[in-house]
């Protein structure tokens, strides 16, 4: 994939974390894995489209740092 998908894959992934974001039933600490889980992937389909490397692998990689820090983050952790 190139550098011109990143217009089409970006707001796709937003909405998604904008989506998955607005849940209200959720404890503090699901809202905030959720969240960053949603951003991370965002982040990893973006940086991997602009270096040339693969968007599932950027996406997974990124979702998963992102789960792991949204949630330290909702714990308290900084």
């Amino acid at each position: 994939m190139s550098v011109r998908t990143l217009p089409r894959l970006l707001p796709i992934a937003l909405a998604a974390a904008l989506l998955a974001s607005g849940c209200t039933n959720m404890s503090r600490e699901a809202q905030g894995t959720l969240s960053g889980a949603g951003i991370g992937a965002a982040g990893g389909v973006a940086l991997t489209a602009l270096t040339g490397g693969s968007l599932l692998a950027g996406g997974v990689v990124g979702g998963a740092v992102g789960a792991v820090a949204g949630n330290l983050k909702s714990k308290g952790y900084w």
